[in-house]
């Protein structure tokens, strides 16, 4: 059985670093957005081709004998079919049809068998009994919950809305900028998507928000590895303090090439750079949910020059 963690939710939440902050620990392996190991890594349609260990993902030991295990002697053939698949079933439109197969509802989608089969190479080649993948699909992570030979645990991963959509105002070396109109129906729909899984496999799943994390790492770090069923010390003082070795992502943001120490702290910046249009536009389409996950209409620290942490626990999905 391999055991799998996956982050679902939005981007520009820190999931990046969360992910390979897990990667420090003893028998783990982040393997970054493992959805993009066949278009990034193998055909080389994508924007970045890097593995995380800094050589080309086709030319990386460890990724070259994952693709041998499962694509044989014609990985590009292997690619294309992987591709095919995901669209045709891993997209975040397809959540509920994945959760209704989850739950034995309806027959499995070859997308999901041959999805369970990259995660088992991954395991053999790596020797990890953790795989994290951050890729932040909803229809892969409700996929995984009744995958064969799979035993799944779902983090969703939340930030408030201004905030990615502030982020993803500029772009960020080979990812592109995106508007504040479209990222933020992104968050809502990815973040909907993810809800839909916590109430199907309530034990399975657990929520923690980008605010909480950074306000407290070492708790929050403690909190997700007992959720993954890791054991041992969380990698990071309690000063959020933390060094980071080498990793095997295959995509996701470009931080995850950054080796060395880091300190973990709420990047707030976003309170004082975002323009008030498009602060408004966030916060109108993303207003249904700002209550759910304890985001004030107005952000405090956009008055009061700094934000003051949450330091509640984070919550665990299903609970009241």
């Amino acid at each position: 059985m391999v055991r799998v963690l996956y982050v679902t939710g939005w981007c520009r939440s820190g999931t990046t670093l969360l992910g390979n902050l897990l990667g420090e620990c003893g028998g783990v392996v982040h393997v970054g957005e493992l959805r993009y190991l066949w278009t990034n890594g193998i055909l080389g349609r994508g924007t970045n081709a890097l593995c995380g260990c800094g050589l080309d993902v086709a030319s990386c030991p460890l990724w070259k004998g994952v693709v041998a295990r499962v694509a044989g002697d014609d990985p590009g053939w292997h690619a294309e079919r992987a591709v095919r698949l995901q669209q045709a079933a891993l997209r975040t439109r397809h959540t509920g049809r994945r959760l209704a197969e989850a739950r034995g509802a309806r027959a499995g989608h070859p997308a999901v068998s041959a999805l369970a089969a990259l995660y088992a190479a991954i395991a053999e080649e790596s020797g990890a009994r953790l795989i994290v993948d951050t890729g932040k699909f909803p229809a892969e992570a409700a996929a995984l919950c009744g995958a064969p030979g799979v035993d799944a645990r779902v983090l969703h991963v939340v930030r408030d809305p201004r905030a990615t959509a502030e982020s993803w105002r500029r772009a960020k070396e080979y990812i592109p900028a995106m508007g504040a109109a479209r990222s933020t129906a992104y968050w809502t729909g990815f973040n909907l998507a993810s809800e839909r899984i916590a109430r199907a496999f309530p034990r399975r799943c657990l929520r923690l928000r980008y605010e909480d994390f950074t306000a407290d790492p070492r708790g929050s770090l403690a909190r997700v590895m007992a959720h993954a069923g890791l054991d041992g010390d969380p990698p990071v003082g309690a000063d959020g303090r933390a060094d980071l070795g080498v990793n095997h992502t295959v995509t996701g943001n470009p931080d995850r090439l950054r080796r060395g120490a880091v300190r973990i702290r709420e990047d707030d910046a976003w309170t004082r750079t975002q323009p008030a249009p498009a602060r408004l536009v966030a916060t109108a389409l993303a207003l249904p949910l700002l209550a759910r996950y304890r985001y004030p209409l107005v952000p405090a620290a956009a008055h009061q020059g700094r934000r003051a942490p949450d330091t509640r626990s984070p919550r665990r999905e299903g609970a009241a």
